[in-house]
């Protein structure tokens, strides 16, 4: 059998937390409360439409 390296997973981890903290400051951020008012808005929009057209 090959010998297997050991310790090799501890740098991978470590170059994936270094990806994913660059790529938390670079990404795009939307606010909670944008994310409620759409839902909302969703909600409403299916309402609606349901009201309109019912099956």
């Amino acid at each position: 059998m090959a010998k297997q390296k050991k310790g090799e997973g501890f740098h991978s981890a470590a170059g994936l937390i270094r990806y994913f903290d660059a790529e938390e400051k670079t990404s795009l951020r939307i606010p909670p409360w944008f994310i409620a008012t759409m839902c909302i808005g969703t909600i409403i929009v299916v309402t609606i439409v349901h009201a309109a057209f019912p099956i």
